[in-house]
């Protein structure tokens, strides 16, 4: 099965989520700046989200451009990680409308740990359909920062009810270690 169908739908989901978080932006009533201010929260938590969804949309580019074939597993796969991305908009304006919160930061760091146990599954998948000596299975390795991210994700759910400000610091400490680019999948595949 060509993966090419694949790429273009997950690419049009990942846009229509992106457009659905921006639409919560709020233009605020008046017109000085101190009308921006009750608006930081809902703007911080939207970078963090836009931020996030570009590092799924990176790297799931990635991976579809390591492997040559996908299956019903991958397609389901696929779809397992849209809907816990497609939560961003949603879990995004809770924690941002309500000045980060306890249950909105708990919920948001839930999609965070959901959709980082989707990639992963995703990425089995695709190994599974293209063999243990495809190029995407050798970039990988054990993927170290995969899991450590889910790990991560899942520490930061409790802390969250001791302080929800913490477990934001930890959320972006995590988006910051997927920001710095690794270049696994394109050295292999320049291989």
């Amino acid at each position: 099965m060509s993966k090419g169908r694949l790429e273009a739908f997950s690419d049009g989901v990942i846009a229509i989520i992106i457009t659905i978080m921006v639409l919560e932006l709020r233009v605020p009533e008046h017109t000085d700046l101190a009308a921006l201010r009750p608006l930081l929260p809902v703007f911080l938590s939207y970078v963090l989200s836009f931020i996030n969804i570009g590092i799924y949309w990176n790297n799931h580019h990635h991976l579809l451009h390591a492997v040559k074939r996908v299956d019903g597993g991958v397609l389901w796969a696929n779809l397992h990680l849209l809907f816990w991305l497609s939560l961003f908009p949603f879990g995004t304006a809770w924690m941002g409308e309500n000045n980060f919160s306890t249950w909105p930061v708990a919920f948001y760091g839930a999609i965070l740990w959901l959709a980082a146990i989707a990639y992963f599954i995703l990425t089995r998948a695709l190994i599974a359909s293209n063999g243990t000596d495809s190029v995407l299975a050798t970039a990988i390795g054990r993927d170290f920062k995969g899991k450590i991210s889910a790990v991560i994700y899942f520490v930061a759910l409790p802390i969250t009810f001791v302080n929800s400000w913490l477990a934001c610091a930890i959320y972006v400490l995590v988006a910051v270690m997927w920001l710095i680019p690794d270049r696994r999948i394109e050295k292999t595949v320049a291989q």
